[in-house]
């Protein structure tokens, strides 16, 4: 039977418990979310909307986010994502707004990305979506975007809750961010876009590009360094075991 030193057995120990913190993180992302590369007001940001798929026989094959109204973007703008088709819907608005001595009476309503054959999202896997969109409101908007999550087996998550009065994290909660003050006088934040007579679905010249841009992955960050963690622990069993012999 092999025998280990005192030392050897603590370091052992504390690659289970690493291994365990290394799966936490995954509970925290397990809804649909989203990233804005900028939340400032006036200007115009990227929005990666993170989808996992956490059915364990189906697989995601639709995903529908709604934009507001109340405060509409004027410009929308997919990112292309191989194997899915994307629509923006545009529809009229209940109140018309005046923008740039212009009045707009409609604005995009919905961004709707289907996937091709063999390109759903698999089970425990996710996909990242990302649109192009701005204005932003003033600062200090609360600016919602319920999504909807459709499985290969008909069934149909809708990620549109919001915190109650408890402070408490509802059980579905839709993706949101809350503008920030703007940038300067906002005005290089809208540097190519026009009055609201180009304002259906396509962005400003360079929108695309900016769209590109990859979007950052704090869970990617985290399990790195608790991957180093666990390799040091395996470093110093070997070293102790080795000494040990």
């Amino acid at each position: 039977m092999t025998r280990f030193s005192l030392p050897t057995r603590r370091a052992l120990a504390a690659v289970p418990a690493t291994a365990v913190l290394v799966l936490l993180p995954t509970a925290a992302y397990a809804h649909v979310g989203v990233s804005p590369d900028t939340t400032a007001a006036e200007s115009y940001a990227s929005l990666t909307f993170r989808v996992p798929t956490e059915s364990d026989t189906a697989s995601t094959e639709q995903l529908v986010v709604d934009l507001p109204t109340d405060t509409p973007f004027l410009s929308v703008t997919p990112r292309s994502l191989p194997g899915w088709d994307v629509e923006v819907e545009v529809e009229k608005l209940d109140e018309p707004f005046e923008v740039e001595g212009a009045t707009v009476d409609e604005a995009p309503a919905r961004v709707t990305w289907t996937a091709q054959k063999g390109h759903e999202v698999p089970p425990h896997e996710y996909q990242e979506f990302a649109v192009r969109v701005g204005a932003l409101p003033a600062e200090g908007t609360e600016v919602v975007l319920p999504a909807h999550q459709t499985y290969t087996d008909g069934s149909v998550v809708d990620w549109d809750d919001l915190v109650g009065d408890d402070g408490k994290e509802p059980e579905a909660p839709a993706p949101l961010f809350t503008t920030t003050a703007a940038e300067g006088d906002g005005h290089d934040a809208t540097a190519g876009h026009t009055d609201g007579d180009d304002s259906a679905a396509s962005g400003a010249d360079g929108a695309a590009a900016a769209a590109d841009e990859p979007a950052v992955d704090p869970v990617g960050r985290w399990l790195g360094a608790a991957g180093i963690l666990v390799g040091a622990v395996g470093i110093g069993v070997a070293l102790v075991t080795r000494r040990r012999a």
